[in-house]
């Protein structure tokens, strides 16, 4: 399908130097990162034994016996 779209001069660039490496049309470049873009992989479910493990993030609390002590007597 052919469209007019207005591109940055230094994305175009670095789109050519993709499509020579590749040796791929710019167009075809182009289509790839696009469509790369719109339809991000599935993240990668780590895990450790078996367990999946839960991303991690600089507020999340560090898991203590202690915080496993006051979770367990909430429990019913």
């Amino acid at each position: 399908m052919r469209t007019t779209l207005a591109i940055d001069d230094d994305v175009l660039a670095a789109a050519k130097e993709l499509a020579a490496t590749q040796r791929k049309s710019v167009g075809e470049v182009i289509s790839a990162l696009a469509r790369r873009a719109l339809c991000p992989a599935e993240p990668s479910r780590k895990t450790r034994n078996g367990v999946p493990l839960l991303p991690v993030t600089p507020r999340t609390p560090r898991v203590t016996s202690e915080l496993v002590r006051r979770l367990n007597e909430e429990l019913p």
